[in-house]
């Protein structure tokens, strides 16, 4: 059901998003991402190098599953109005 002011595609194109976040976090990529790091860390089982390339790809590919349904952080940067400083700058002036 749209919400006030979304169109039906909207509507619909956010449910197949939300499936598809959902789909991919029982996948489990973060807890096989957390393996191959250990895998690479641990340095009493030695890898080849076509190993540890492989385990690299593997890494890389499922960050970008996961960028998919848990976006990286922004940076938000706050202001004060008329876009001032919210910290007053007798403030700033002790911490530099």
């Amino acid at each position: 059901m749209p919400r006030d002011g979304q169109s039906v595609k909207a509507a619909n194109k956010e449910i197949r998003r939300e499936a598809l976040r959902e789909q991919l976090s029982a996948q489990g990529h973060v807890q096989h991402v957390v393996v191959c790091i250990e895998k690479l860390q641990d340095l009493k089982e030695p890898l080849e190098a076509l190993e540890v390339t492989r385990l690299d790809k593997a890494i890389s590919h499922r960050l970008s599953l996961i960028k998919k349904y848990l976006p990286d952080v922004k940076l938000v940067e706050l202001t004060g109005e008329g876009g001032d400083d919210l910290i007053p700058k007798s403030i700033t002036i002790l911490y530099e």
